[in-house]
């Protein structure tokens, strides 16, 4: 059996990165709709991040972003013109559709899709079902990019799945990995695929926030199992508490997170906390593992300190050592409640030894902690060496895109710089260049 290892594909962060306040439902990026951003700033914080872990020996990789604005939206809704008009003419009398436009969401690439390994389908190929974020206008059209990004990075079909979006509709909301996680013994074996979900489309008395939209269906969860071919004994369907949703937890990964036979989570992350486990446990002994849940306690850490600190929006990764790091926001450290937490949870028992912090403020402060910044693909030593390379973090790799950010991206970029025409242009010619650093070739529509 080859040996197998999960890699982590980061959002290279756009050079639109702004505060619209798009996302409701998402405390952060409510709180600092209209501040300036800088969106240079965001994009090296996010490569320092990757190439401090890939120097770690951790897989990391790189998820190109996508190309704003997003021209067929504007005229769709009815803007005409040259580019320029179209954008002059949205920027006076629909400036929230610009935003939408323009918004950098897909550095959240938690979002992008959920991936099933090979080892838990029913083909033996690792499946990806693109997201098809249909709750929110700015992130309803990313998965065209999305699907075509990732065909060209995973594009040997005798090893990989990709399939489109659900129907966009409300029935099949889908958020992509940010409501699913997967736990096991190994990476190579078989796991149990976790679906989280806020809402039940077709059973109108079921619980359901009642101030903040739950994004994901159990409808969404299930059409994906079943695309991917999973085993229904590994397979798990775990509905959020609606209350911890209208507290702002508009994903379950900004409450639990899971790797391994580990899952980090809050108490009031799920509708039967009891329930949840037991099931849980039952599932891990299918795959021949013993679940190890950490549980946090509303005495120890409310929900609201985790959401404005984005405890639970962290990497947990295996060390080779076979012991677990957490990557953490450095918000973490400055909430005075979540670090005595984490200070005590690093001196226990538990599996969690070691804590990283980085400082990634300019997605936090649209609502993205590290977790949201990253999708975990699990792949054997074949299916790597098949994938495209080019997007691998390397020394190198890291170098060139620090050096093409640098050269392209501006310091700062305020809701009203959207209108400046230039700023399309300035995008077009970064990401021109981007795809040959990444070995891309006309992954974008104006380079066909």
């Amino acid at each position: 059996m080859s040996m197998a290892r999960e890699y982590n594909f980061d959002g290279l962060v756009g050079p639109s990165h702004n505060y619209a306040g798009l996302s409701f439902g998402n405390v952060a990026s409510a709180r600092n709709f209209g501040s300036v951003a800088n969106p240079k700033q965001a994009a090296l914080q996010g490569l320092a991040k990757m190439r401090a872990l890939a120097s770690r020996g951790f897989a990391q990789a790189v998820l190109p972003p996508q190309l704003r604005p997003n021209f067929s939206l504007l005229r769709t809704v009815g803007f005409s013109g040259s580019d320029a008009e179209v954008i002059a003419r949205a920027s006076r009398e629909a400036p929230a559709i610009l935003a939408c436009a323009y918004s950098a969401s897909p550095m959240w690439t938690a979002n992008a899709a959920t991936v099933s390994p090979s080892a838990d389908t029913a083909d033996g190929r690792t499946h990806f079902t693109v997201a098809n974020l249909n709750n929110k206008l700015h992130r309803s059209f990313e998965h065209v990019e999305t699907e075509r990004a990732l065909r060209a990075i995973f594009a040997e079909e005798k090893f990989f799945a990709v399939h489109g979006a659900l129907p966009s509709t409300p029935a099949f909301g889908d958020e992509g990995a940010a409501n699913h996680t997967r736990l096991c013994a190994s990476y190579g074996m078989s796991g149990v695929e976790v679906f989280a979900y806020g809402r039940v489309e077709f059973e109108p008395d079921a619980p359901a926030p009642r101030h903040f939209p739950a994004r994901q269906t159990l409808e969404a969860s299930q059409a994906i199992a079943r695309r991917h071919g999973l085993h229904e004994q590994r397979t798990i369907f775990v509905q959020q508490d609606p209350a911890t949703i209208d507290q702002g937890v508009f994903h379950n990964d900004v409450i639990a997170v899971g790797n391994g036979n580990v899952l980090f989570y809050h108490q009031q992350a799920f509708v039967n906390e009891a329930e949840t486990i037991s099931a849980l446990r039952r599932a891990m002994e299918n795959v021949g593992a013993e679940l190890r849940p950490i549980r946090v306690t509303a005495d120890e850490v409310s929900v609201a300190d985790a959401v404005s600190s984005y405890l639970f929006n962290s990497q947990l990764l295996y060390r080779p050592d076979g012991q677990m790091i957490l990557v953490v926001p450095q918000e973490c450290r400055e909430n005075q409640a979540v670090s005595r937490y984490l200070q005590s949870l690093v001196e226990s028992e538990d599996p969690i030894d070691e804590l990283i912090s980085f400082d990634l403020r300019q997605s936090m402060r649209n609502g993205g902690g590290p977790a949201c910044l990253r999708l975990r693909v699990v792949l054997n030593d074949a299916e790597a060496a098949t994938m495209h390379q080019g997007v691998i973090m390397t020394n190198d790799l890291y170098g060139q895109l620090v050096a093409w950010v640098e050269k392209h991206y501006r310091d700062c970029l305020a809701p009203e710089d959207l209108a400046d025409p230039l700023l399309a242009v300035e995008i077009r010619t970064a990401l021109d260049e981007l795809t040959g650093i990444l070995r891309l070739p006309g992954l974008y529509d104006f380079q066909r």
